[in-house]
Order: C-alpha cells, then structure tokens, then sequence
C-alpha cells in the first residue's frame, strides 16, 4: 500500500510497499525481454525494396504478366496474380498518374514489373 505522508521541512515523503515495487521491477524487466525476443525473431516482410542486393525475385517473364498495382492512377505495377481486386471501383477522369490516359503502360524488365513511358 503506498502511504503519502505531508512532513514540514522536506515536502512530500512516500512510503511504499517494497513487494509491489519488486513486482513492477520484474515485470518491466519482462517486458523489456519479450520486446527483445520479438524483434529478433519475427522480421517485417520484404515488399521487394531490399537494399542488401537480394533482387533476384522474379515478378514476371513477359509484358503480359504486368498489370497496374492499383485500381485509379496507379504509381507502379504488380504481378497479374497480385493484381486489385477494381469490380466496383469508381475512378476519377483525371490523368494524374503514370499510367493514366496513355502516358505510360506496365511492362516486364529484367523480371520486374516496370512502368513503361508511352
């Protein structure tokens, strides 16, 4: 139980139970741990912007394979088998994006699905 006493000359004095004060120690401690644990062993996913030069994913082998990475004013292109799912999209008629009202189309190079300038 923590006591909060008033004293005259040094303000306020607390007085604590040295259990809970060991307990919260501990389970900070732990807490410190599984943080740790947590982000040694599960690692984020890699999207394919590795920068240690692991770029041998392969995305694709043709044109075909390329398709927009996005329903409305796509900035990049995916896989066909990644593609969005756009059945009820509704998209605006501004051409605001690379691939928009023929500026550009997805294309494969070096097994990468690239935007191609038009």
């Amino acid at each position: 139980m923590v006591k909060i006493q008033r004293t005259k000359r040094k303000g306020i004095k607390i007085q604590h139970n040295k259990t809970l004060l060991y307990v919260i120690i501990v389970l900070i401690i732990l807490f410190i741990i599984l943080v740790y644990y947590i982000a040694v062993n599960f690692k984020m996913p890699d999207n394919g912007n590795n920068k240690n030069g692991n770029n041998n994913v392969i995305e694709c082998q043709s044109d075909s394979d390329c398709v927009p990475g996005s329903c409305c004013h796509a900035t990049s292109c995916v896989n066909i088998n990644n593609r969005p799912d756009c059945e009820e999209m509704m998209c605006t008629m501004e051409c605001s994006g690379p691939l928009d009202c023929g500026a550009g189309h997805c294309g494969c190079i070096n097994n990468k699905c690239v935007i191609i300038p038009d």
